[in-house]
């Protein structure tokens, strides 16, 4: 369950213009996607609940330019995903727990909340009725049926990670597989073009179609745990703030976010 006052923080999403920042101001960043824009207004909505005036910087950029903002100092807090910090951020350090991804935040003067209860991983997808006409509940039941017809991004398709050491992983033998846009993908997908999709677990498109996500069973994709990252200096400034930040922790799961998504 969302907390009450966590719900009205999250489901609003605000439209800030650029503001000027004033040295006691709180400082919210929010990469370029919905969900992250929602996680960055729920932590200003949670600041400015502890009293401080707080801007919230939406859309900023790519993963890279967000995180060095925070360790810059630019900003003191935004959204991020354990996978992402451990296999692309600081993917050179190779870290595989999450205390090893705290030790090597916490050199860099950032701190890490605990995950906030959703996992938003790679997932593969079908149509529930398709799912269910064939029985197909867990990806390693896809190798029953080599006719099914794919559709994946052109990166899921590039990847190294993607597509050729997933289709290994569980021993696909599918000939029928496509590099598509996303959303061209959807469409296929609910006109019967294709079977089967890569998503994002907490994609709204998952509610809007009714998607059965397959049970990754053989544990292919890592997990994208959703975090808070902060500046520790914001500990000592305004501590009340990082207490109202960690109120996230273990509120959210898979469906709330999902929800989120699509009301925005």
């Amino acid at each position: 369950m969302i907390k009450a006052a966590v719900t009205v923080a999250v489901l609003l999403v605000l439209a800030f213009a650029p503001l000027s920042c004033r040295q006691d101001e709180v400082k919210i960043g929010s990469k370029k996607f919905t969900e992250s824009v929602i996680l960055g207004e729920a932590l200003a909505e949670l600041s400015r609940a502890a009293g401080r005036r707080t801007v919230h910087f939406q859309e900023l950029g790519g993963t890279r330019l967000v995180f060095n903002a925070l360790v810059d100092g630019n900003i003191d807090a935004y959204p991020d995903y354990t996978g992402t910090l451990m296999q692309e951020v600081l993917a050179d350090q190779k870290l595989q727990q999450f205390k090893e991804l705290q030790g090597a935040l916490d050199g860099l003067g950032i701190a890490i909340s605990r995950p906030l209860g959703f996992n938003n991983t790679y997932a593969i997808g079908m149509l529930q009725s398709r799912a269910a006409e064939l029985g197909i509940t867990k990806v390693s039941q896809l190798a029953q049926y080599p006719d099914l017809r794919m559709g994946f991004t052109s990166e899921f398709m590039e990847r190294g990670d993607g597509w050729p050491a997933f289709r290994q992983h569980y021993g696909l033998t599918h000939e029928d597989v496509q590099g598509l846009d996303h959303d061209i993908a959807y469409r296929q997908l609910e006109s019967g073009t294709i079977d089967v999709i890569d998503a994002y677990s907490t994609d709204a498109k998952i509610k809007t179609l009714d998607l059965a996500i397959l049970e990754d069973d053989l544990q292919f994709f890592p997990r994208y745990d959703c975090v808070v990252l902060y500046r520790k200096d914001l500990q000592d400034r305004y501590p009340q703030v990082v207490t109202n930040f960690l109120k996230l922790e273990s509120s959210l799961d898979e469906p709330a976010m999902i929800e989120m998504n699509y009301r925005s």
